[in-house]
């Protein structure tokens, strides 16, 4: 009697330990939290990452955004109840993809990025791809979404709502172990292409047709949206619709700008900005002896740590100026005069608006911004008109909209003309 008691305890016992590798197995099949990278093909792997509820998405909306909001000139309350609730979960893909470095003779290379789907049940849905703004981390991208508060701003404003949601992290960024390709024209413009091509293989081989395209970004983010734009077409893939929020449209003028025109009003992280955009010229164009030529001899090496990653922004502050004129060479503001230095040259063909464009667009500005000038903001809508071409609209997000009020203000208003487009389908 106690034997046949024993056989059944140990047959009972074996059968759910074997039914629990069984269910562990299924589970990571389909891809956990936590897995290896799933191969799909020609260097194309992704990951699951997790997944963001409707509460988690709701509060990314609420509490998250009033965070994001706290400093800004109109107060940390100024979208409250603008946002709609979260219609659906949202499952998030870490991307890894093959890529080349077209200014270093197409170097081979492997960058990341993210896919947002919803779970809506759909074996369909539109895609809209995010580029992502100014950061001084590696990891404050969309590939790490947590880390990235405008990536989640897009995941809850858009992929909750039924729109698949991908962005590329940049080279240099991510998982990438290059120096950060900072507005280097040609490499945003492959890194976006790229994870674009990789996306759909993923989507496809987990059967998820894609519907009609958009683009948006905003800051780094609206140039690299605005040149990719450029890319796209030039490819002849169809975009329904692209939009921006204060995009530096031309970076030859707003550098200069900054160098050689201080204003009271600009962001103390701008000489941040341009000594990641100095040290990725110097790097991916070559340009030996970039740095040293521009930055300050007693900044330099916190300048270099601070592009290497090895300090953090606050302590790259600490040991800089938060004025660009104390913070760069003489010899450097005056070469913006002329800029007949391959530095200038090289920023004037980093333009981002001087083409024929035939796409719907939409650049959002703001009138405190201490970033972006309205003047460049704009500059699009008025060269798109003297070509006829178009059509371009710049879109005012008011008077006291600063930097970030901009960027909330488009994704809460950029949806909705892209959900017109959805309509008239």
């Amino acid at each position: 009697m106690r034997r046949n008691s024993v056989k059944i305890k140990i047959r009972f016992t074996t059968s759910v330990f074997c039914l629990s590798l069984l269910m562990s197995f299924c589970f990571r099949a389909v891809g956990q939290p936590g897995n290896d990278y799933i191969n799909v093909s020609s260097g194309v792997q992704y990951q699951l990452i997790g997944t963001y509820d409707p509460k988690k998405l709701d509060e990314i909306l609420k509490k998250d955004l009033e965070d994001f909001l706290s400093t800004s000139t109109m107060g940390p309350r100024v979208f409250n109840d603008s946002f709609p609730p979260a219609k659906y979960p949202v499952k998030l893909y870490r991307v890894k993809y093959n890529s080349v470095i077209p200014e270093l003779a197409n170097r081979p290379t492997v960058a990341s990025g993210l896919i947002a789907i919803p779970e809506n049940g759909s074996d369909s849905m539109p895609v809209i791809m995010y580029q992502h703004g100014t950061v001084f981390s590696k990891t404050e991208v969309p590939s790490f979404p947590d880390n990235s508060m405008e990536t989640k701003i897009m995941i809850a404003r858009f992929a909750s709502h039924g729109y698949i949601v991908i962005g590329a992290d940049y080279f240099g960024k991510g998982i990438s172990d290059l120096p950060d390709s900072y507005l280097v024209y040609n490499s945003t413009q492959q890194a976006c292409v790229d994870m674009l091509s990789a996306s759909k293989s993923i989507l496809a081989s987990i059967k998820i047709k894609t519907g009609l395209f958009f683009i948006s970004g905003w800051s780094q983010g609206g140039w690299a949206t605005l040149i990719y734009l450029h890319k796209l077409e030039s490819l002849g893939i169809p975009v329904t619709a692209a939009a921006t929020a204060s995009a530096p449209t031309d970076v030859f003028t707003i550098m200069d700008r900054w160098c050689n025109n201080y204003q009271p009003v600009d962001a103390v992280y701008l000489p941040g900005c341009i000594t990641l955009q100095i040290q990725a010229q110097e790097y991916y164009h070559q340009q030996v002896g970039l740095t040293a030529s521009a930055i300050r001899p007693e900044y330099l090496q916190a300048s270099i740590d601070f592009y290497n990653n090895k300090i953090d922004w606050t302590t790259f502050r600490k040991l800089t100026k938060d004025k660009l004129p104390d913070y760069l060479k003489p010899e450097f503001l005056a070469s913006g005069n002329t800029g007949d230095s391959p530095y200038w040259q090289t920023l004037e063909k980093s333009q981002a608006y001087r083409w024929r464009s035939h796409t719907p667009l939409k650049n959002y500005y703001g009138g405190s911004d201490e970033v972006v000038p309205v003047f460049i903001a704009v500059l699009p809508e008025y060269f798109h008109k003297v070509l006829g071409c178009g059509p371009t609209t710049a879109v005012y997000a008011g008077d006291k909209a600063d930097h970030r009020i901009t960027f909330v203000y488009s994704v809460l208003h950029e949806k909705k003309w892209f959900d017109d487009f959805l309509k008239k389908q």
